[in-house]
């Protein structure tokens, strides 16, 4: 292919990729008006399947970040719902506590709707951090270990980080914690992105590959000279993180928070969303995360049944299908040979130049 045609094929790959993205945007605040109590010109989606669509980004989220710890760098945690929780509460205390202050003074200068979309910004921010902080804590000593024992040691941080927070009466303690509601579906799916394109990145970085090298063999990957508990406990801070960003959306979308929310259970139904997609595959997380979010809702038709369906059915897939429904591809490896062809080919061309 000669220059004029490679600069053509990369011309056209960039304007696919810039049209693809204004529909998906335009999708996503389509989406969002028409969960708006007004509705979109009239139309709007029911609140309760609005409902099972903010906690399926919700939970993209926190099935991506777990799959950069279990899929990508092959350690098992059961404690990511206690780093939910640490950005859910920390997120609903900057809120409840300074966030009226702070929108106050911003107000007179940017006006009331970006002040308050500004200071939400700040306070997921603080809910990240916070998640990263605490994983920080948790990682350093914790991912030394391998194996059951790790996954012992985060569930047993999890369940210190949910009856730390019962004690905390500034945060409601064990009665719970009213919250303002701030999420709306563009804040969801703007960090459901956010979260698929960082983990993505990392994946794809040299980072990424030592990760990788983690998973498949610790002990070769020490022996090549990686520093194998620096880029466990890299990967470790950086799902936690998203994690906290996630339960910072949670608390600010249900508008009231409890311990029971970030039970052990929950660290495992997020297990089973990324176990169910496919470890090692990000299209896997955000099919297993949208697949548990709805099915429970689907078998609410079976009533007393419904608990032992889903069960039944987890188990059938575990039986047949124990890498998960994508095992490690992506959707570009679901695409027809001729699209992943033309992909290549805009990639080698994108090389050259």
């Amino acid at each position: 292919m000669t220059a004029a045609g490679n600069g053509a094929a990369g011309q056209g790959g960039r304007s696919g990729k810039l049209l693809l993205t204004a529909v998906i945007l335009a999708g996503v605040v389509v989406l969002d008006r028409m969960m708006s109590p007004d509705g979109l010109m009239g139309y709007g989606i029911p609140a309760y399947w609005g409902r099972i669509l903010m906690l399926a980004g919700i939970n993209i989220v926190l099935a991506t970040s777990l799959n950069l710890v279990m899929g990508f760098t092959g350690q098992f945690s059961i404690g990511h719902a206690g780093f939910m929780a640490v950005g859910a509460y920390v997120a609903a205390y900057v809120s409840v506590y300074h966030g009226a202050g702070w929108e106050a003074a911003l107000a007179g200068v940017l006006g009331p709707t970006l002040a308050s979309e500004l200071v939400f910004l700040a306070v997921l921010v603080a809910a990240g951090l916070a998640g990263a902080l605490v994983g920080l804590v948790v990682g350093i000593p914790s991912l030394r270990l391998r194996g059951d024992y790790l996954a012992i040691v985060t569930l047993g941080f999890a369940e210190i980080i949910r009856i730390v927070i019962v004690n905390i009466d500034k945060v409601g303690g064990a009665t719970g914690f009213a919250v303002p509601g701030r999420t709306s579906f563009l804040w969801v799916a703007a960090f459901a992105a956010l979260s698929i394109m960082v983990v993505r990145n990392i994946v794809r970085s040299a980072t990424g590959r030592a990760l990788v090298a983690i998973r498949e063999d610790e002990i070769a990957a020490e022996a090549m000279g990686i520093d194998t508990t620096r880029y466990k406990v890299l990967a470790f801070v950086v799902s936690s993180a998203l994690a906290g960003l996630a339960g910072g959306l949670f608390g600010h979308y249900t508008k009231f928070l409890s311990t029971n929310d970030f039970q052990f259970i929950r660290s495992f139904e997020i297990i089973i969303m990324i176990v169910l997609g496919g470890l090692g595959s990000l299209t896997g997380s955000v099919l297993g995360a949208l697949v548990i979010t709805a099915l429970p809702e689907v078998l609410r038709g079976f009533a007393s049944w419904r608990l032992v369906i889903y069960a039944a059915l987890l188990i059938l897939i575990m039986l047949t299908r124990p890498q998960g429904l994508l095992g490690r591809r992506e959707l570009s490896d679901l695409l027809p040979a001729r699209f992943r062809r033309r992909r290549g080919d805009d990639a080698a061309a994108g090389g050259a130049r």
